[in-house]
């Protein structure tokens, strides 16, 4: 798919459906999806309507973190499959008219990667080493030999290793810098043979015709050249929120040095060879509206995550809030949100919003991976979910959906502490739940099926992450024949949107009272009831109004809002 740049770019209001590939289909019965299975299903994912698939990382890696420890940026894990099977995947996507994203990982490389242990064989202050961040230590509180400083890792415990735990010579005196664990070490990205790399990264995979990036963790990319110690304030933060709070690795100005050359090689390869590229950061910046436009600036990323609505409590302040500010972020940079409700790193929203603090104002949290394990009322998650995608669907600018939320799936709360895989219940002591819930295989048949139709027919090789005995409920088969499942809601949603093309790219908010939220977007009136009582909007939606899109089972009453649920109206 190698279209002229003609017209509206794709990305600023395109439709992607995000696949876990290791989650999505399995298509040799090991019980770990591959990129054949999702070959297999780009049908189904066409059929949702979406303009394009997001990948989450395939690349050859240890799976220490499945997939973000990567060991090589330029082939496919055998696990997944093989160059030519991705070639195949892009070709057969593209012949459904789907855009195809890949996730890049900038931050750090595995503890595996070739560089990597080049560099723990080559001595201190060595070529080899000054692609990453090795330094010697200092002495501690107990007159040994200490960390450089005093920097903690996003999945716990140290960002400093031993140099000689990781493989070096037992007499070495430096410490390596792991932003988020001792098996991915940080890149210097001040390093011209690391940006050579990347841009070469890239290049290969625009080679082999994929149309963009999402690019992973942005916020650590740069650092304070003395690497000094941090100030943990408030002193009592969670040990896991400390390393996002450091003003000196986090959304450092040396970060946009890297996305303005990545920008670069990304223009300079899409003008030369007639193609509309793009990459899309993700980036935990809820409300922060500004810094979200700094990333966004022309130089920089096409489009940015707004995680604000994912992340927001069931309020109504809240979600307004949760919209104001990714759409200042726009008016200041021209680079339209990316919306979601969802992704590999998060509670499920039907989960989420069916707890029962989720109308509580106070519960805005990072990635609700330490609240409570009570999965609340999922039958009110479910109605609250279905009324989020409709409304969030209706905003100006890109919209992504996660495997599995167009089936209204729960998060898993119970897999065993045994079977879990997320590095942060390990580095954690399992005292927090970690990822592992939301990336629970996908059921496309019932129970009669291998792994629910995860796995082919005859393979008897469990899931990797075990299945909820109440799979079969939720799977493809069965909504896909029932008109008023979540998937027919999707699938009802994304024809809907399409309309909103043509309609402006900014909205007004209109007064539907205290207990939801409304908006107006040219010819069409949006409303969100948060509460568990009808709404009455008569007074906003005129009598010739038609409804065009609702998140309940049923049509709604020409002037009521069912409770936790949304509509579109359209007027003459």
């Amino acid at each position: 798919m190698s279209a002229a740049h003609t017209g509206r770019a794709w990305w600023r209001d395109a439709l992607i459906y995000q696949v876990y590939v290791r989650s999505f289909a399995d298509s040799t019965g090991n019980g770990v999806g591959d990129l054949d299975g999702i070959r297999h299903h780009l049908d189904y994912i066409a059929a949702l309507g979406v303009d394009g698939i997001w990948l989450n990382p395939c690349y050859p890696s240890p799976q220490r973190d499945h997939g973000y420890d990567v060991s090589d940026y330029f082939s496919i894990d055998p696990e997944y499959g093989t160059l030519e099977v991705f070639d195949a995947l892009v070709a057969g996507a593209h012949e459904r008219s789907l855009r195809v994203l890949m996730d890049i990982v900038p931050n750090h490389c595995s503890d595996q990667h070739p560089w990597f242990r080049a560099a723990l064989a080559a001595p201190p202050g060595s070529a080899e080493r000054d692609r990453f961040w090795f330094r010697d230590g200092r002495p501690d509180a107990a007159g040994g030999d200490g960390p450089p400083n005093n920097w903690l890792a996003g999945f716990g415990g140290s960002a400093w290793t031993r140099a000689s735990e990781a493989g070096a010579p037992a007499d070495d005196p430096q410490w390596y810098l792991g932003t988020f664990s001792p098996y991915q070490p940080d890149f210097n990205h001040t390093n011209p043979d690391v940006a050579a790399m990347f841009a070469e990264v890239l290049e290969f995979w625009f080679d082999r015709g994929v149309d963009g990036f999402r690019v992973d963790a942005i916020q650590p990319v740069g650092k304070h050249p003395d690497l000094p110690d941090q100030v943990v304030d408030p002193p009592d933060l969670d040990p896991l929120q400390i390393p996002w709070t450091n003003e000196f690795t986090i959304f450092r100005p040396e970060g946009h040095d890297v996305w303005r050359a990545w920008r670069h090689t990304i223009d300079r390869y899409a003008q030369r060879h007639g193609r509309e590229l793009m990459m899309v950061a993700e980036a935990y910046l809820v409300r922060q509206p500004e810094l979200m436009a700094e990333f966004t600036e022309p130089d920089q990323f096409h489009q940015a995550f707004a995680f604000d609505v994912m992340l927001s409590p069931w309020d109504q302040q809240s979600v307004r809030r949760s919209v104001d500010d990714p759409l200042l972020a726009y008016s200041l940079s021209g680079s339209p949100p990316a919306w979601t409700l969802n992704n590999h790193d998060t509670q499920r929203i039907v989960t989420r919003l069916g707890r029962p603090e989720a109308t509580d104002p106070n519960t805005w949290t990072d990635l609700n991976l330490k609240l409570s394990s009570d999965p609340g009322d999922d039958a009110r998650g479910t109605r609250r979910a279905r009324a989020s995608i409709v409304f969030t669907a209706a905003l100006p600018g890109a919209l992504y959906l996660y495997q599995g939320e167009e089936l209204g799936l729960p998060e898993v709360l119970d897999i065993p502490l045994e079977q879990r895989q997320d590095p942060v219940v390990e580095r954690t002591g399992g005292e927090t739940l970690g990822r592992d819930g939301c990336r629970v295989p996908m059921p496309w048949h019932d129970a009669a099926s291998a792994n629910f139709g995860f796995s082919p027919d005859g393979s008897r090789n469990p899931s990797w992450l075990p299945q909820p005995d109440d799979w079969g409920d939720y799977a493809v088969s069965i909504e896909v024949a029932d008109p008023e499942s979540t998937l027919q809601l999707y699938r009802a949603m994304a024809t809907a949107r399409r309309a909103l093309r043509t309609e402006p790219h900014d909205i007004d908010w209109i007064d539907v009272g205290n207990a939801g939220l409304g908006f107006r977007r040219g010819r069409y009136t949006v409303i969100l009831n948060l509460s568990s009582v009808e709404l009455d909007v008569g007074t906003v939606v005129d009598d010739e109004a038609e409804a065009m899109l609702w998140s309940g089972t049923h049509a709604p009453a020409p002037t009521s809002i069912p409770a936790d649920s949304a509509v579109w109206f359209r007027h003459r």
